[in-house]
């Protein structure tokens, strides 16, 4: 089977595709070739002079849980030094960048498609230190796994960027990592190693490439899919599933009854169907506990749109759990990973979010329904 070529791939073949005479890669497991060798191990190989590596949340290895990483000084396999970027920004990146000696950043992580999924916005600190110190950056693009054809969800509100969002995006903003950096428009020596093969309606599956969990709660295709609705979840009292081995399919409280997935079975959301299922968490959210809820089924993934799935489901469990339900999370973060304050206000409201979707077509909510790129 044929698949597509990354730019991780392309500059091991093609090692003067990157330029620059130290270079510092930044990581993570995602980072392999198709055969599943290191993006470190593997541009080492073909020469290309990396002399430092740096990890994003989770760590370089991968084996933290959201909002921590790792503190290994030096990588054993390759010897290389290792730095930590999570938590640094502004001059605290500068120090840390300086520190390394690079002359050149290579990105190599994969995204999922997702406004609050966190990589990017390392690769948007990096690339704002980069432009600060004159230092080149070099991103090996990836496939969005949720495609490039939709868009969904509102554009981030700048007085709510956080490390979950940085930049004016919809919630699933449809752009692969390469074409992130273009956008963010930083006035950086900036190259994009650029994929062969991908085309923009394509499934993960359809890429050929392997998946690698790009976090621990992050396990299959099928976990990324949904995550854009689902992950709203983290701001509220709810387990997004989180200590289960299927985190953001299954979505579930203490107090949710018998009502719960008939009322969203009743909604017929397109291309998603709710199967009632009761789960105990070994970590996070009710640890310990066992909840009642739903496990997401996607049945046809052209039509699901899971921010308006994500959205329903908040309406649901509002409207049956108001005196249960609540936010969750430092500084409403709810806020944060909406974008604004529109939802929480309209929730609290007695409100049905879905009003903050004007039909498709309507200049102010069309992204809600599923925007075409």
């Amino acid at each position: 089977m044929s698949h597509v070529r990354t730019g991780a791939e392309r500059l091991a073949a093609d090692p003067t595709l990157a330029g620059g005479a130290r270079l510092g890669l930044i990581t993570n497991p995602t980072g392999v070739l198709p055969d599943l060798t290191p993006t470190p191990d593997a541009l080492l190989a073909a020469g290309v002079p990396l002399t430092a590596l740096f990890g994003p949340e989770h760590g370089l290895r991968g084996t933290a849980q959201a909002s921590f990483s790792e503190n290994d000084a030096v990588d054993a396999r390759t010897g290389l030094p290792v730095y930590d970027t999570y938590k640094h920004s502004g001059q605290a990146l500068d120090r840390l960048i300086e520190a390394s000696g690079v002359d050149t950043l290579l990105f190599d992580i994969a995204d999922v498609g997702a406004r609050f999924y966190t990589y990017v916005w390392t690769m948007y600190d990096l690339l704002e230190s980069a432009a600060r110190l004159g230092v080149r950056f070099v991103v090996l693009d990836r496939p969005n796994p949720l495609g490039g054809t939709v868009q969904e969800g509102p554009v981030l509100d700048p007085a709510y960027a956080s490390f979950v969002g940085r930049f004016p995006l919809p919630i699933r903003h449809g752009r692969t990592v390469g074409e992130l950096a273009t956008l963010f428009g930083f006035d950086v020596e900036l190259r994009v190693v650029e994929m062969e093969g991908w085309r923009r309606g394509m499934s993960f599956a359809e890429t050929g490439l392997p998946w690698v969990m790009p976090s621990v709660n992050m396990p299959t295709p099928d976990t990324a899919l949904v995550y854009p609705g689902t992950g709203l979840f983290e701001g509220t009292n709810f387990s997004e599933g989180r200590g289960t081995t299927r985190p953001f399919e299954l979505v579930g409280a203490p107090y949710v009854d018998e009502r719960f997935a008939p009322a969203l079975a009743a909604l017929d959301l397109p291309g998603v169907r709710f199967r009632e299922t009761w789960f105990t968490p070994t970590f996070h959210k009710h640890a310990g506990v066992p909840v009642r809820g739903v496990q997401l089924h996607v049945h046809d993934r052209e039509a699901f749109r899971p921010v308006m799935t994500g959205l329903s489901m908040l309406h649901v469990a509002r409207v049956l759990y108001p005196d249960d339900l609540r936010w969750a999370g430092p500084e409403l973060f709810m806020d944060h990973l909406w974008g604004s304050g529109t939802l929480t206000r309209c929730l609290e409201a007695s409100g049905d979010p879905r009003d903050l979707c004007p039909p498709p077509g309507h200049p102010e909510g069309r992204l809600l329904y599923g925007d075409r790129l």
